[in-house]
């Protein structure tokens, strides 16, 4: 491999500069190598080693700005994962036009969104398929297609659709797939010339210990809560099999007062991406969720994980436990298993510390700051910038640089963490002001 050249250095030291990183790990610099090179490539690292970063690096790197059409396609499993690389590829401040399209969008703001063709295009397979459908796109011009978590696409249905966008990509000359597990063989639809294997699975190394803690047969629940309640002051899933039991476990927290937020399938879209919002910025500190957030989001900084109800497979419990202790951090995952009842052989061959509750209450963390979410009606299709937020709330709103928390951009509207005890204030000053040009609603998220 010949030596990296200067400008390309110097494009890769202002891109990481956005994400406050100073060097890639070992795995995005080969990914990227290799994906520069034009490759076709399979990286297989685990849930939470940054390969959203080693596949957005050299495809926007190649990305050439005289061409007005799609030059790069991404396609995901979920609307989620679709969100989040479009907020990393925006990040970086290319200058290309990126977006993202996914069920769960109106089909109209698809097409307002594409009449001018993004230089990147992301979206679940479902979606992206009934644009090429609909959409007169030069699709000649789509040179590189990244299949991210390719293994849990076809796991949820979308292996026609998949293979039908591969059929119309005729001029594609690189395939790059990703993927957290080695489980799935790579399906032959996809055309790969021999890739380049980049395989990090078996050398990560977190710091995370799997503890069990035994629940008397009828009281799973109410261990449940003291669990929590020894837990509480630091951010954390827990996590259910199905939304029945999902149900059942989020109105026994009500009923005990513990705030958490829900996440599974069912869920309206705009409820489940304010779920992860408020989950991301610190305004609730504990999500109830089905395996739909087992991977594939970007939830950083989750301390601890309990399997209310234990998965089926083996791969599901790792994928689960992934959420945590992620680049080498540490974190921890607890069992909650009912006195008496065998565990299955994935679990024991882990050899699990057991954990009691009067352990965990004793070392129990003092609570964080308290953090609610307000919700600003201008996004990025109003040209609103993040520090035109934050200045209007300083300067409208009057707050204190330690009384903003994160500030989210979407396409037509945005959220705010502010403390707690000043939101209603803040909403006060600054609902029915000017943001730019545009006199914006400020309202709680509840």
């Amino acid at each position: 491999m010949k030596p990296e050249q200067p400008k390309r250095k110097e494009v890769l030291k202002s891109f990481l500069e956005k994400f406050d990183i100073t060097t890639l790990n070992p795995m995005q610099t080969e990914a990227r190598k290799a994906i520069y090179a034009g490759n076709d490539v399979a990286v297989l690292s685990p849930t939470g080693s940054g390969k959203t970063l080693a596949f957005l690096l050299p495809l926007i790197e190649r990305l050439d700005p005289n061409i007005s059409e799609v030059q790069a396609l991404v396609l995901v499993p979920s609307r989620e994962l679709a969100m989040q690389i479009e907020q990393v590829a925006r990040k970086l401040g290319s200058g290309f036009k990126i977006n993202a399209v996914y069920g769960g969008r109106s089909g109209a703001l698809d097409k307002a969104d594409l009449k001018h063709r993004p230089a990147l295009l992301i979206g679940t397979p479902g979606r992206i398929a009934d644009r090429f459908r609909r959409d007169d796109m030069d699709l000649d011009r789509i040179k590189t297609l990244v299949l991210d978590e390719f293994d849990k696409s076809l796991e949820v249905g979308f292996e026609r659709e998949m293979s039908e966008i591969v059929r119309s990509l005729g001029a594609v000359q690189q395939r790059v797939l990703t993927s957290a597990t080695d489980a799935v063989a790579i399906p032959k639809f996809l055309g790969l010339h021999d890739p380049i294997t980049i395989d990090y699975l078996n050398q990560h190394r977190p710091q995370l210990t799997v503890k069990t803690i035994a629940a008397p047969a009828g009281k799973q629940l109410d261990t449940l809560r003291s669990t929590v309640d020894a837990l509480s002051g630091q951010p954390g899933i827990i996590f259910c099999n199905f939304k029945e039991s999902l149900h059942e476990v989020s109105d026994f927290l009500f009923d005990h007062a513990i705030e958490h937020e829900c996440f599974y399938g069912g869920l309206e879209q705009i409820d489940r991406e304010r779920a992860l919002v408020k989950f991301r910025n610190g305004t609730c500190q504990l999500l109830l969720a089905t395996d739909l957030a087992a991977r594939g989001l970007d939830i950083p900084e989750i301390k601890f994980i309990i399997h209310f109800e234990l998965p089926y497979h083996s791969n599901e419990f790792t994928h689960r436990n992934g959420r945590t202790a992620r680049m080498n951090a540490e974190g921890a995952a607890y069992v909650l298993h009912t006195e008496g009842k065998r565990l299955p052989d994935f679990i024991k061959s882990s050899q699990p510390e057991p954990q009691s509750l009067d352990q965990l209450h004793a070392a129990k963390i003092p609570p964080a700051d308290a953090w609610s979410t307000l919700y600003i009606t201008a996004g990025r299709q109003d040209k609103v910038s993040k520090g035109d937020i934050a200045g209007m709330f300083f300067k409208t709103g009057g707050l204190n640089k330690n009384e903003l928390g994160i500030i989210e951009l979407q396409q037509n509207c945005s959220f705010v963490a502010v403390k707690r005890t000043i939101a209603h204030r803040i909403i006060e000053r600054t609902n029915n002001q000017r943001l730019k040009k545009k006199k914006v609603r400020v309202t709680l998220v509840r």
